[in-house]
């Protein structure tokens, strides 16, 4: 049994790592993450998971793991920002309010697939000109969700959380966990 690991982020694979799980392979895989007509922030991620899931060819008794993370206010799917500009537009249409970050994880080995969304909640405080440039200018808004991450330099703008931090990183580790066992991974190894 190979564990698979559908995904690029080096932060999921350093979640993993503090459950002590390694992935054997690293194949993230090439889908389509563009919103349908109408969807819905936790039905895309969770649509967008599972397709993720889907997508990687693997043996029958490979497990296969990936995830999406979306940010979204009210009905809006903040996603990965094209550009500067977009990402600017974001963090100023975030500041001063709470929204939501959704994390679905899908686990597939043979036909079986198990599914968990975890839907957490931030606030960004308003971001004065000088702290939205200095963020932009970092580039750290690239590849994320809403244009932020908050294990990175966005902590400092982030005063308030409510679920799962890991799960706003990109990986809740407890729903993961509970998935890898009940696929038949063993979490918990002996050390000899």
């Amino acid at each position: 049994m190979k564990l698979i690991l559908g995904s690029g982020s080096p932060r999921r694979r350093e979640l993993l790592a503090q459950i002590g799980v390694v992935a054997d392979e690293i194949r993230p895989p090439d889908i389509d993450e563009t919103p349908l007509a109408g969807e819905i922030p936790k039905q895309y991620c969770s649509r967008i998971a599972r397709e993720k899931v889907q997508a990687i060819t693997a043996a029958p008794d490979d497990i296969v793991l990936c995830a999406d993370t979306t940010v979204a206010l009210g009905r809006r799917i903040m996603g990965k920002p094209a550009d500067a500009g977009e990402a600017a537009e974001f963090l100023v249409v975030l500041g001063g309010r709470r929204h939501k970050i959704i994390t679905s994880v899908a686990l597939r080995r043979g036909d079986t697939v198990w599914q968990r969304d975890v839907v957490s909640y931030a606030k960004m405080k308003r971001l004065s000109d000088v702290e939205l440039n200095t963020y932009l200018a970092s580039e750290d808004w690239r590849g994320k969700a809403g244009g932020y991450a908050i294990q990175g330099p966005a902590g400092a703008f982030i005063p308030w959380i409510s679920g799962s931090f890991t799960g706003i990183v990109g990986l809740p580790l407890a729903e993961t966990a509970a998935l890898l066992s009940a696929a038949g991974y063993p979490i918990h190894k002996e050390i000899a």
